[in-house]
């Protein structure tokens, strides 16, 4: 690559604020900044004196820069984290969509449902959190049901009711299904479910209270009384709540840097309480300086609305930034409304930015005391195994049910422990039931079959199992057409079964070593182990529990949500559908004679 002519580039950079671009030799980004002044910034990098060793590996893989002006400062930030948010470049701080925290859904219903969720926000709708734990979102649900009868259903039992269900006689669900409750009312009970899950108790109760003396003065007593109900349910609430402080909302971000790792733990204060805290540990480029690494996140968290809240209109900080007024504008700008960045010295909220510096520093701690325990592990197994290099390891496990719903795992660790966006589940297909040998080749093949990239190349392959299982590796690899071969290690259990009594077999059925009990290495071995066995068998469970839950007007060609629907209801249920006949199922709207041939068939060929 011919080096980067940073003389003849800078004479066309103009002085005004903007976003640039650094690009690598295979033209992929490899770095966004912003700048008030973008030619003083990019002269910045080019010195003959830099100091910065992440600066000076960034300007070596330089090949061509482009820029683009903007109106202000603000305008360049959020110009920046779009362009970050859309490259993810290697050099940049990123910080990762969290897609695994629990959040309570409201959806975008005619009747909305609130529900658990979890993953990638996909469902249109409402989201609250993120909660500590499933834990405590099942029991903000439940509080929330005994409160405020919101449908909490599957939107299939919904769809299917035609009476309402023992939710609605317990009084946990209105039953908008059936029509007892009107479309208004029910609207009014999801908004108050909105503030509920906002924090805002004492507003939910002021517009109760309102209502029942609305009910009251019209002689709506049993109305009244359903309030008073609620009412008197939501001061239990209040009073089994600890109150934190004297602020409506906001945010506290505590921030720890500490040999590599960072961590970001928020506190979200919502009507005067502590709703919810998490930590964050940002993706970092070796020789990151600390200051690059806070505004970072404040503006990737909050323009890409990471936290799952809404922005509050008050943010608790460290210690004031540079550019404190231009993250203040472009966080208000993705607001719509003013939000201050506040860095506390004294008073209540010092004492909560204290908590989370203390949270933040704690988690630092056990990051770094899990990645120094690692590579202790890792130095160990290389020293069993006489290894130079130990980067990547790949571990391979069977799960099944008397050969049904054959689930096969690969899990992927590195010298910093799981890989988990490594993972890779495979539905073995074609083979005998219950032939694990068979299905372990298939597992094989299905990862490595089509590998061309020496790269990704395992430098060791754990099977779980004992000589069989670790044969049908060995044939696989028999003929293995690359230079980089894995190592390949059979982890059996010996005939008790116990940890600590594994015999792993390496690269050979004959040559067999045992490990002391406490032996790191061995420790390695079975965290793997166990990590593709725990990987393996929930796959194998929701396949399971997929395959005996699944009805069976899904999947018939041409039977799509609406005729399903349509068939629930004029049959009265699935019990209906399974007892019609052909001719009765062709009575059905929409259901053609040969279509009612097909779901007869699909309903009785078990």
């Amino acid at each position: 690559m011919p080096p980067f002519d940073s003389s003849a580039f800078l004479k066309t950079v103009p002085g005004s604020p903007g976003v640039y671009r650094m690009y690598g030799d295979k033209s992929q980004v490899i770095y966004v900044g912003k700048a008030k002044d973008l030619k003083k910034r990019l002269a910045s990098y080019f010195r003959s004196n830099v100091d910065s060793v992440k600066t000076r590996a960034l300007v070596a893989n330089i090949a061509f820069v482009e820029f683009t002006v903007t109106n202000s400062e603000t305008e360049a930030l959020i110009l920046e984290n779009n362009l970050i948010k859309q490259y993810m470049p290697k050099y940049n701080v990123l910080l990762r969509d969290d897609k695994s925290f629990p959040y309570i859904l409201l959806t975008d219903h005619k009747h909305p449902r609130i529900t658990a969720h979890r993953g990638p926000k996909k469902v249109p709708g409402q989201y609250f959190g993120p909660y500590p734990s499933a834990g405590a979102v099942w029991e903000s649900l439940k509080l929330l049901q005994k409160v405020i009868p919101v449908r909490q259903c599957e939107d299939g039992f919904y769809r299917a009711r035609t009476r309402p269900c023992l939710q609605y006689q317990l009084k946990l669900c209105s039953a908008p299904c059936v029509g007892k409750i009107s479309d208004e009312a029910y609207a009014g009970q999801v908004r108050l479910t909105r503030l509920f899950l906002q924090g805002k108790n004492q507003q939910v109760i002021d517009d109760l209270v309102q209502q029942m003396e609305v009910a009251s003065n019209q002689l709506d007593f049993e109305l009244a009384a359903q309030l008073r109900d609620q009412i008197i349910a939501l001061r239990k609430v209040q009073e089994q709540q600890a109150v934190s402080g004297d602020h409506e909302e906001m945010d506290i971000l505590g921030f720890c840097y500490l040999h590599g790792v960072a961590a970001v733990h928020v506190l979200y204060v919502r009507d005067q309480k502590i709703l919810g805290t998490k930590t964050y540990f940002p993706k970092l480029p070796q020789q990151t300086e600390a200051e690059e690494i806070f505004p970072a996140f404040l503006l990737q968290f909050y323009l890409n609305n990471m936290g799952g809240q809404q922005i509050p209109r008050e943010i608790v900080i460290n210690e004031t930034l540079e550019d404190a007024d231009s993250i203040a504008e472009a966080i208000s700008a993705a607001a719509g409304r003013k939000v201050v960045l506040n860095a506390a010295k004294r008073g209540e909220k010092a004492r909560y930015l204290d908590l989370a510096n203390k949270n933040a520093r704690t988690a630092c701690d056990t990051k770094v005391s899990q990645a120094a325990h690692m590579a202790a592990r890792y130095r160990a197994l290389k020293q069993v195994l006489k290894l130079e290099l130990l980067q990547r390891m790949e571990c391979f496990d069977i799960s099944h049910t008397m050969g049904n719903q054959t689930m096969a795992s690969c899990v992927v660790f590195n010298d910093k422990g799981p890989d988990k966006a490594e993972y890779r589940r495979f539905h073995v297909e074609g083979v005998t039931p219950g032939d694990d040998y068979a299905a372990m080749r298939f597992a094989l093949k299905k990862r490595y079959g089509k590998l061309t990239d020496e790269a990704r190349v395992p430098d060791i392959v754990l099977i779980d199992g004992g000589a069989g299982q670790l044969s049908q590796a060995i044939e696989f690899f028999a003929d293995w057409p690359l230079a980089k071969k894995p190592l390949l290690l059979g982890v059996a259990k010996g005939t008790s079964r116990k940890p600590g009594l594994e015999t792993l077999l390496i690269n050979s059925i004959q040559h067999a070593i045992n490990l002391p009990a406490d032996d790191p290495a061995l420790h390695l071995i079975q965290h793997i182990r166990d990590e593709a066995h725990r990987f393996a068998i929930t796959g194998h469970r929701q396949q399971r529990g997929k395959k005996f839950t699944q009805s069976p007007l899904e999947n018939i060609a041409g039977i799509g949500e609406k005729r399903r629907q349509a068939l629930l209801q004029y049959l009265g249920g699935l019990q209906g559908v399974l007892k019609a006949s052909v001719a009765e199922l062709a009575t059905v709207p929409g259901i053609s004679k040969a279509q009612a041939e097909l779901i007869y068939q699909a309903c009785h060929n078990n």
